[in-house]
């Protein structure tokens, strides 16, 4: 064999043993994230997760020039886009803006379309969110308690409205039904727009919604806000009294949201994530827009912080809806 054939036979032999294993490692891929993000949101555009969505997602564009497509997929009480957070891929590019529709909805169907926790990993606890009894302007009850005297003298007259089976607003609506001790009618829809219309026409006579989704439509004339559902008065509607002063603790509801990855993401991307989400969260003019909606931001949580509040939700829920006798309609 002449020197330069050996020279080739000995080349490929070392190509064939890198074949086998033998090769140099790999280098370290680049960091996260290398493509856009999408963040699913369980409801439609112009509630209140997808505000928190678009103020999380374009703080985290600023920090990764990578785009943050939010993805709104209303329905079914949250149904169809939490069945798509919990089906996605655990490779931090897909995420799931969250709130109580998730463990509400899982609760409400048997068997549940998805489960609930076991299926996504917290990331970060972004809002408390206060709600808000809602009723149209042409509603002859001016104030809460000419509301409560009216549907108490009128049982079965009344119905709410919410946003969908299962969703937050059905279960919260629900409870204020059943403090009241009224027997309303409950019209599901599946998107806001169609809410205030439907009550601007006075085809439903009140909703018990988030703040910051019913806010815009309060500060037009659209909505009269009648009461908010904590103990204490909200900053944002500070005329507007709390529930516990007509005498209704029971009928209390918060609410909150957050973000969620697929079950299963490596944890340096969620603890990335968490970090930088938290950054956005503290930054100052985001957290004047939240209050300005009636939100609170909440940068102090951490991702098994956000998991264990969402499992103690869940018993919460769990024990409401079934004392509540709530069911899928």
């Amino acid at each position: 064999m002449t020197r330069i054939r050996l020279r080739l036979f000995c080349a490929g032999l070392l190509l064939a043993a890198g074949g086998a294993g033998f090769a140099r490692p790999l280098p370290e891929p680049a960091g996260y994230p290398q493509r856009p993000i999408r963040l699913i949101v369980a409801d439609s555009p112009g509630s209140a997760d997808d505000f928190f969505a678009r103020s999380v997602g374009t703080g985290l564009e600023d920090l990764y020039r990578q785009r943050v497509m939010i993805d709104t997929r209303p329905g079914a009480g949250g149904l169809i886009g939490n069945t798509l957070v919990s089906r996605a891929g655990a490779d931090g590019y897909t995420l799931g803006m969250v709130s109580v529709t998730r463990l509400i909805t899982a609760l409400l169907r048997e068997p549940p379309p998805y489960r609930a926790l076991a299926d996504v990993t917290g990331v970060a606890h972004v809002a408390s969110i206060t709600n808000v009894l809602v009723v149209a302007p042409d509603l002859h009850a001016r104030t809460a308690r000419d509301f409560v005297r009216h549907a108490r003298a009128s049982p079965g007259d009344l119905n709410y409205a919410s946003l969908g089976i299962g969703s937050a607003s059905h279960l919260a609506g629900e409870v204020f039904s059943r403090a009241l001790g009224i027997d309303a009618v409950h019209v599901p829809y599946r998107a806001v727009i169609n809410t205030f219309a439907e009550m601007g026409l006075g085809r439903v006579h009140y909703a018990v919604l988030t703040l910051p989704t019913v806010l815009p439509a309060v500060q037009k004339g659209r909505l009269r806000p009648l009461a908010v559902m904590t103990p204490q008065r909200s900053g944002v509607l500070p005329a507007v009294p709390a529930i516990r002063e007509l005498g209704l603790p029971d009928a209390q509801f918060d609410s909150w949201s957050g973000v969620v990855a697929p079950a299963g993401p490596p944890r340096r991307i969620v603890e990335q994530l968490h970090g930088d989400i938290v950054g956005v969260l503290r930054h100052a003019p985001l957290r004047k827009r939240f209050l300005h909606q009636g939100a609170e931001s909440t940068p102090e949580s951490t991702p098994d912080g956000f998991m264990r509040h969402m499992r103690e939700e869940y018993l919460r829920f769990e024990e409401m809806i079934r004392g509540s006798g709530i069911r899928p309609e």
